[in-house]
């Protein structure tokens, strides 16, 4: 049996880590400096690595994590968030290239097979690269955002659903019209076991793990490690391939299964081990087998398939997004949006030429697609979306609704009353009395210790899209995030940060995903007194060109004015808290008070 040759374990990571890092820095997802380093480094440059047997079974085992952690981020009841016009976009986004990919390579002269994988490779979308752009453009709460993950969510399923009937047909080879039928009856199967046994079974486990007071995280690890193998090998028995049973056990390895601080941990784990340790390792060796004679030898069809590839995306998403009523340049926007490739391409693109089904030139052409499309994303998604704003057509549109805030002080119920609206409003709290005047004022409140989950628990904060923590102590302000997020996922987390208290800064923030309310730090105790004492005034200033929340108090700061930015309003009259991460538009007001001398 061959040894692992360590040396060449720690150089392929080691660059992996390098090349990863550096696409991050640049805004661009790890799998794409993960794919360059291969190149680089492997036989088609430099040839200073080389894969071997023990690297390709590190590899593999990778993808298998790999899918188990795209199956657990992946939340069949967001596909609702999009509409069904949004649907029927995002599978326009996946037919439309996919037919054109297919007829590509037939006229190219590729086989049959290869072409249907060409089809899946220039259909399918990066969920991964699209979630790090939204985050950096400020997208996350508009209807953009969930059409790109409901895009991304299909895509990467229909690819897969084709992907298992080309792997049984090919596990089969020449077979009659009895033997088509035995070979879709086992994928069949494979599907309506797994769905029954994820929909069934693995509850019946978690609350069986549950009611035995059986918490230890590396347990459930073991066991969820024991269900993924069981469905793969499940898909190897059904002639599909082990991704799929992984994917499948993804799935339902999800929120409502296991406790949720447990789900949460173990989701953790399979993304450090896939996507920090042994994924990376099948994406550099990925790189080793393309070849750069495609430039030379098949130019022509690497040029066209990428052309394909846009272009199908963009206008197969536009054309099927019409019918929303949304608008044609929403369209496009969404389709720029998809335009990325990533993960589930290259591995399917890999197994195909472990199989034989494609030709390392074709292979190549895949993963220069992919590269070439997900460089394309953050520059056009930058620009249409910038082209909505300055149209007044980005449609925002909440996934969770409801405010939480922790503090029933003067300050937290006034901005409790500006916020009054649609959206539900709950104030937790730790003192009786300031819980009782905050219920007497028409609030619905939770009396209890905020870093106990039970709190927030009767504050329905897993329904919930914003926490602020408004109390003088900014340690209990972030401790609190972090437990919204780590065991609720609240979407936003504003957190008052007191001026008195160095330890808190931007970077404890940022590993919460959190930002700092009113855009600057802030003293709660002269403002609650000002407040209790009506001795302030309300003042609002219309924004005239946009601008960042913290260089609007940045310029006020400058005029020594005393005041606290505390609401931006838009032109339709919906409210927002004013924090750190925020830009304020034309047309916006902010509201902000000061002392009333």
């Amino acid at each position: 049996m061959e040894e692992l040759n360590i040396l060449n374990l720690l150089i392929i990571l080691s660059s992996a880590w390098i090349g990863g890092s550096v696409a991050k820095k640049i805004g661009y997802p790890a799998i794409l400096g993960e794919l360059l380093i291969g190149i680089l480094l492997g036989p088609a440059l430099f040839g200073l690595l080389e894969t071997s047997e023990m690297i390709n079974v590190l590899a593999e085992v990778g993808i298998i994590l790999l899918m188990v952690y795209i199956g657990m981020e992946i939340n069949f009841r967001d596909l609702g968030k999009a509409s069904w016009a949004g649907l029927l976009a995002a599978v326009g986004g996946f037919i439309v290239p996919f037919a054109l990919g297919y007829y590509t390579i037939l006229y190219f002269d590729g086989t049959q097979m290869a072409a249907i994988f060409v089809a899946i490779a220039v259909g399918v979308t990066s969920l991964a690269t699209k979630s790090r752009i939204l985050v950096d453009l400020k997208l996350l709460n508009t209807r953009i955002a969930y059409v790109l993950m409901a895009g991304a969510l299909i895509s990467d399923t229909l690819a897969l659903v084709i992907f298992a009937g080309i792997i049984s047909y090919v596990d089969a080879g020449s077979i009659d019209s009895l033997g088509l039928i035995w070979v879709a009856a086992k994928a069949i199967l494979f599907f309506i076991f797994t769905a029954l046994a994820g929909i069934y079974l693995l509850p019946l486990l978690g609350k069986y793990l549950y009611k035995a007071n059986i918490t230890s995280r590396t347990l459930h690890f073991t066991l969820i490690l024991i269900i993924v193998l069981g469905f793969s090998e499940l898909a190897e028995v059904a002639g599909l391939h082990s991704i799929l049973g992984a994917f499948m056990a993804g799935l339902f390895i999800r929120d409502g299964v296991f406790q949720r601080q447990i789900s949460k941990d173990i989701n953790h784990i399979f993304h450090d081990v896939s996507v920090g340790f042994l994924a990376p390792i099948f994406f550099v060796s990925a790189g080793f087998n393309v070849t750069l004679d495609v430039f030379q030898t098949d130019l022509w069809m690497l040029v066209v398939v990428t052309a394909v590839a846009m272009i199908g995306k963009i206008v197969g998403t536009a054309v099927f997004y019409l019918p929303s009523g949304n608008g044609w340049r929403e369209g496009i926007t969404v389709g720029t949006g998809m335009n990325g490739r990533g993960a589930v391409e290259i591995i399917i693109a890999g197994i195909g030429l472990q199989m034989g089904i494609i030709t390392s030139e074709i292979f190549s052409i895949l993963v220069f697609m992919a590269i070439f499309t997900t460089l394309s994303v953050p520059v056009m998604l930058t620009w249409t979306t910038k082209w909505l704003r300055s149209r007044g057509e980005l449609i925002t549109q909440e996934s969770r609704s409801g405010y939480i805030i922790l503090g029933a002080n003067p300050l937290g119920l006034f901005i409790a009353k500006q916020l009054k609206g649609v959206q539900e409003i709950v104030i937790i709290d730790g003192n009786r009395e300031l819980v009782a005047e905050a219920k007497q004022q028409g609030y619905k409140t939770v009396h209890g210790n905020i870093l106990k989950e039970e709190t927030m628990e009767d504050a329905g904060a897993i329904e919930k899209g914003t926490f602020i923590a408004l109390t003088g102590n900014s340690e209990i302000n972030l401790l609190a995030a972090q437990l919204a997020d780590d065991a609720f996922f609240i979407p936003n987390k504003i957190v008052l940060v007191s001026p008195n208290e160095n330890g808190v800064d931007v970077d404890l923030l940022d590993k919460v995903n959190a930002t700092s309310m009113f855009a600057d730090k802030t003293e709660l105790e002269p403002w609650s007194n000002r407040i209790s004492t009506g001795n302030f005034q309300e003042n609002k200033q219309k924004i005239e060109e946009e601008i960042t929340t913290r260089e609007w108090v940045k310029e006020h700061q400058n005029k020594n004015a005393d005041f606290l930015p505390v609401i931006i309003i838009n032109p339709e009259g919906q409210k927002r808290p004013f924090h750190y991460n925020d830009d304020i538009l034309p047309g916006e007001q902010v509201l902000y008070i000061s002392p009333d001398f």
